[in-house]
């Protein structure tokens, strides 16, 4: 089961949730109710057999579309 990332926009809480891929998007935040949006993660990094981790396809200086503090790969991806 995938972890969805979240932000709420009224409170900015950031959260995450286990989700089946066809449950329905979280609607509302669980500290103050209002309206949240998906975020886009990452996900997983992938191991190679030489033991190095891969992360999202985003190259050096290319806009990743993760939101502050970047993707995790170490690419520097500018946000």
């Amino acid at each position: 089961m995938p972890a969805y990332e979240y932000a709420c926009e009224s409170c900015g809480e950031h959260f995450e949730r286990r989700q089946k891929m066809s449950e329905p998007e979280i609607a509302a935040c669980p500290d103050c109710g209002g309206g949240v949006k998906r975020l886009i993660s990452g996900g997983a990094g992938v191991m190679s057999r030489s033991g190095a981790t891969s992360s999202a396809p985003c190259g050096e200086g290319m806009a990743c579309g993760v939101p502050q503090g970047g993707c995790g790969s170490g690419c520097g991806c500018v946000n």
